[in-house]
C-alpha cells in the first residue's frame, strides 16, 4: 500500500494476475500462430485482451477511478465471440 493510502493493494495485486495471464494467453497465440493453429491462436489473443481489460479495471479500482465503460462493453463483447466459436 502506498503512504497516502490512495491504492488498494488487493486490487493491484488481482492486477498483476490479470497482466500475467495476458502476457500467457498472447504466449499461447504467438506459438499457435507459428503451428498453423489459427483458430486456437484467435481464441488465445481474445483471452488476452480480457485479461487486460480485467487488469485495467483493477488498478483504476486502486486508484480510486471510475471503472471505464469500454473495459466492461469490451469484455462482454470479446465472451460473446468465444463463445460463439
Amino acid at each position: 500500500m502506498s503512504p497516502d493510502g490512495a491504492r488498494d493493494d488487493s486490487a493491484l495485486q488481482e492486477a498483476a494476475r490479470e497482466l500475467e495471464a495476458a502476457i500467457h494467453d498472447a504466449r499461447v497465440a504467438f506459438d499457435c500462430i507459428g503451428l498453423g493453429e489459427i483458430d486456437r491462436a484467435h481464441t488465445s489473443a481474445l483471452t488476452a485482451r480480457v485479461a487486460v481489460d480485467a487488469a485495467v479495471t483493477a488498478m483504476q479500482s486502486a486508484l480510486g477511478l471510475p471503472a471505464s465503460q469500454s473495459a466492461t462493453t469490451n469484455a462482454a463483447g470479446v465472451t460473446r465471440l468465444i463463445a460463439d466459436q
